[in-house]
């Protein structure tokens, strides 16, 4: 199938597909499920009978039976309701909707992303996303440059134009753009008590269907997953709980939350590593236990991209942002030193990692 157009905006998504040869016969129903396949059978057969999907030429409501014919237009449209709305503790979380910017010139943005704001448009998740915000102010395409997991917040950079997009996605794919992410984590059996460490363990998920959010992790000299390697600085100790920065020198998928689990410093409000598969299923189905969420005790994985050091127009630039407010809300409850302590000393292990890469 061919999709002719997407167009995305805040409060719409449409797309365009173009029934080909070997699509000519199918069923309606059939047709978008191949490729919407995020969605439910169920999912789909609700927005064809809601009328959100039209065949071009062909007036009126369609049904999922609908038998599809060769060149024919199928129109699919989403309209936001509240299909991105996130909840704790049955209270329903407000979003920022109005990233901070950073940094902004003809060619380049760089923000501050919010907490569950997905880099860009995937599976259900059309409209809270940093490139559509930006399209709709420069009624022009944003191109992604690198993508932080929707809980995680922090420095994220984003291309006007695909000749920046390129030379940007080039640094990132070959590990030249260093990177420092905040944490917050709760101490476990495993911890050894060093203030900085390097974790080598190799990672990659080891099922696949819905277990391959979670990843696995193999010793450094196993030939199973991918080569991964994180350096790990502690900030701040007080009790069972740890605040501090990671290094990341690879980029493999949950690497910083793997790395810390293994040594012993599970991330707060991760799901899936201080928690569990079945927990992370329970959040998402909306079935989480006040035991759950007492265990998690932040909405979210407690992981910031705090600052980015790369070369932008031949020279070495760096951005950083601030600790969010979630996190400071959290830390003050669980530490008695001060946040301007605290991001001090932040500060001063970034300018020190940074003065070395």
């Amino acid at each position: 199938m061919a999709i002719l157009e997407r167009v995305f905006t805040k409060a719409k998504y449409q797309a365009t597909y173009y029934v080909e040869e070997t699509e000519a016969g199918k069923r309606l129903d059939q047709f978008l499920q191949k490729y919407l396949d995020s969605w439910s059978r169920q999912d789909v057969k609700k927005k064809i009978k809601d009328g959100d999907v039209n065949i071009v030429g062909r007036p009126g409501n369609h049904r999922p039976s609908t038998v599809l014919h060769y060149r024919e237009k199928v129109i699919l449209t989403v309209h936001k309701t509240t299909q991105e709305d996130e909840y704790w503790n049955g209270q329903l979380i407000k979003l920022n909707e109005s990233p901070d910017i950073i940094f902004e010139d003809d060619h380049l943005i760089v923000i501050s992303k919010p907490p569950y704001m997905s880099t860009h448009p995937t599976g259900k998740h059309l409209f809270y996303c940093a490139t559509v915000y930006f399209e709709e102010i420069h009624h022009k395409t944003i191109h992604s440059i690198h993508r932080l997991d929707r809980e995680t917040s922090g420095v994220m950079m984003l291309a006007k134009d695909s000749k920046t997009s390129n030379a940007m996605s080039e640094e990132f794919i070959n590990d030249r753009v260093k990177k420092c992410y905040f944490f917050m984590a709760k101490k476990n059996e495993n911890f050894r008590g060093e203030s900085s460490f390097e974790a080598n363990e190799r990672l990659g998920a080891k099922e696949g269907g819905l277990k391959r959010v979670y990843i696995n992790h193999y010793p450094k000299d196993s030939t199973e997953g991918k080569r991964a390697h994180t350096k790990f600085s502690l900030i701040a100790i007080e009790g069972d709980y740890v605040l501090g920065l990671a290094f990341p020198q690879t980029g493999r998928q949950h690497q910083i939350r793997v790395h810390a689990m293994i040594n012993g410093l599970p991330l707060i409000g991760d799901k899936l590593y201080l928690g569990s598969f079945k927990m992370f299923q329970r959040f998402k189905d909306g079935l989480a236990s006040k035991e759950d969420h007492d265990q998690m005790q932040l909405a979210r994985h407690a992981l910031h991209a705090i600052s980015l050091k790369a070369k932008y127009n031949k020279e070495e630039v760096v951005f950083t942002s601030k600790i969010p407010e979630d996190f400071i809300n959290w830390i003050k409850e669980k530490f008695t030193i001060s946040i301007n302590e605290i991001e001090k000393r932040a500060q001063d292990e970034i300018d020190k990692y940074f003065s070395k890469v």
